[in-house]
């Protein structure tokens, strides 16, 4: 299975590294989230239609990932696993729901005891309560809300999954522990308003910071200023493009404030989105299936174990370490930013905590192969396992705009092998002709599933 960082390991690397190098300052580290972005939606990524320069020129001043994997479709494990460095079901977040168990450990418990200050602006989605909220689980500074969206102008949740305090319509915008009240600001660029203050305040001293954007997640809301720069798409996709465009103008705000503190260089920046895009019908017009997102060339949706539920942008940019302009094919997922994060500040998870994730910073340097040697999804009933060029899907749902969208595949389709090289839509199954892949995969997520319930 996946290389994963011991204690051990962690340490004695970080003794030679330390041995071989002068004293530095330790790096500062941005980590960006989009929500529900489609794979192909950004100029970096092949969209011809969308305008993200500033997103394009983060690219194209480090590495960017041709075969980066969230690690699920659906928003709440999916940020379990970024915070943690853990598969979801380790993490205790298996769906959308449970809040992140006080006893795990988030990427900014692990930097706090080396004195780096901790923030996250935007999107939580992994706890309300006292124990779990972003202050509980290790950031100094939260500004955003705990649900899993809320309207861009009110900052109200108003949708019937359940809700906190037994309402389904409720004000969700919070400073740290204080509720806040700012009816009728875009959140998007209050969102990146604070991360550039957080910049600002902690410029003298090592720091995380986590930009959790909300778009372009349903409610489809955008500024007319930004609707504007797109005036030649259809409406729906047009409104899409522009919370894009909202997002990549914070992009280029938080790069600027890097650079105006003399901290660029300084500063490890992840780029990712937390699974593809969706079909939802809140997602789209007049209670059709949303059109607006675009995972092409790949299979399946949101919520689907196809890869256009999980294969999603990924960028890492940190000039001066990571060589600009290279397109990297290797295999990386969203848990290996905690890991890559811990061993590049020297911060060493506690003594019999496990990693999955892996420190991939040589592999985006351009100097390493994907510390991955399989990698694996459970949804629901949906499981699915990537070793290499193979790809096994049992009980896929693809969540598309068909009638039989949201209905497990059956058949001989159940089971679906797909060869990634040769056929990335996964739309060939090749279950009867490498029936001995089949079962070596099988037998791969079969252990994994028993290894990660084990509580190690």
């Amino acid at each position: 299975m996946n290389a994963m960082i011991s204690r051990r390991h962690f340490l004695s690397s970080s003794a030679v590294a330390l041995a071989q190098s002068p004293p530095a300052r330790h790096p500062n580290f941005v980590v960006i989230c989009t929500d529900d972005q489609g794979s192909h939606d950004l100029g970096c990524y092949g969209a011809k239609d969308l305008l993200t320069s500033s997103i394009d020129s983060l690219a194209a001043s480090g590495s960017t990932f041709s075969n980066w994997y969230a690690n699920a479709p659906v928003c709440a494990p999916s940020r379990a696993a970024l915070f943690t460095g853990r598969y979801p079901i380790r993490a205790g977040v298996p769906s959308n729901g449970p809040a992140l168990p006080p006893a795990q450990r988030t990427v900014a418990s692990l930097l706090k005891p080396l004195g780096y200050a901790t923030a996250l602006t935007g999107k939580w989605h992994l706890g309300s309560g006292p124990d779990t909220d972003p202050n509980a689980h290790g950031f100094d500074y939260f500004y955003g809300f705990h649900s899993g969206c809320v309207d861009f102008y009110s900052h109200r949740f108003y949708w019937g999954e359940g809700g906190n305090r037994g309402s389904v319509n409720y004000h969700d915008l919070w400073r740290n522990r204080t509720e806040v009240f700012e009816d009728g600001a875009y959140l998007t660029e209050r969102i990146t308003d604070e991360a550039c203050g957080f910049i600002r305040r902690n410029a003298d001293r090592p720091f995380l910071l986590s930009v959790t954007y909300n778009a372009p997640h349903y409610p489809m809301h955008a500024p007319q200023r930004y609707l504007d720069r797109l005036p030649a798409l259809e409406l729906e996709r047009r409104t899409y493009g522009a919370m894009i465009a909202a997002v990549d103008d914070g992009v280029g705000r938080i790069r600027r404030a890097l650079m105006q503190h003399g901290l660029l260089e300084d500063t490890l920046i992840f780029f990712v989105a937390d699974n593809g895009a969706t079909t939802e019908a809140r997602a789209g017009l007049n209670q059709k299936p949303a059109t607006a997102g675009d995972n092409s060339p790949y299979r399946g949706f949101k919520f689907s174990l196809f890869d256009g539920g999980m294969h999603v942008p990924g960028i890492m940019s940190w000039p001066g370490k990571i060589p600009a302009g290279q397109v990297i094919p290797e295999v990386a997922m969203t848990m290996d930013i905690t890991a890559t994060i811990s061993m590049a500040a020297g911060a060493a998870p506690p003594a019999g905590y496990r990693l999955d994730g892996s420190d991939i910073l040589p592999v985006a340097m351009g100097k390493a192969r994907s510390p991955h040697q399989a990698i694996f999804w459970e949804q629901g009933k949906q499981y699915a396992v990537r070793k290499g060029n193979w790809k096994l899907v049992i009980n896929g749902i693809l969540y598309d705009r068909s009638p039989e969208g949201r209905k497990p595949l059956e058949g001989e389709d159940a089971v679906f092998l797909s060869d990634l090289d040769a056929d990335p839509a996964e739309s060939i199954n090749l279950r009867r002709k490498h029936p001995a892949v089949v079962d070596e995969l099988t037998t791969l997520l079969d252990g994994w599933r028993k290894e990660v319930r084990s509580g190690s």
